[in-house]
C-alpha cells in the first residue's frame, strides 16, 4: 500500500506541463526510478482505486509525463500545484488521509 509520504515523495519528482481544473499533466525526472525505493508504476496507476477524487492515472513512460485527472470539487486545482512545489503538506496529508478509501 502506498503511503500519503509515498505521495509527497513521488510529487517532488513532478514538473507541472499543464493543469486545468479536473486534469493535471506533470512531467517526471528520471530520478524517480532510482531514488522512489519500492514504489512502483503499479503503485502510482492504482492510487484511483485508494483515494477519492482521483478518477484515474495515466503514465506515458516513452515522454515521462503523468496526466491525472481528478474531481475539482475534492481537490482544489491549488492543492495539486502545492503538492508538486512541496507547500502546505500537512493540509495535503490531512486531506488524502480523510479520502483514503477503505481497503476491505
Amino acid at each position: 500500500m502506498i503511503s500519503t509520504e509515498d505521495v509527497i515523495k513521488i510529487a517532488s519528482y513532478f514538473t507541472i506541463i499543464a493543469h486545468t481544473p479536473g486534469r493535471l499533466r506533470v512531467r517526471v525526472n528520471p530520478k524517480i526510478k532510482s531514488e522512489s525505493g519500492n514504489i512502483t508504476l503499479e503503485d502510482i496507476e492504482n492510487l484511483p482505486n485508494k483515494i477519492n477524487g482521483i478518477n484515474s492515472i495515466t503514465i506515458k513512460k516513452i515522454i515521462a509525463s503523468v496526466t491525472i485527472t481528478y474531481d475539482p470539487t475534492v481537490f482544489s486545482p491549488a492543492l495539486w500545484e502545492d503538492l508538486i512545489a512541496n507547500r502546505n503538506l500537512d493540509e495535503i496529508t490531512e486531506l488524502i488521509n480523510n479520502l483514503a478509501k477503505e481497503v476491505v
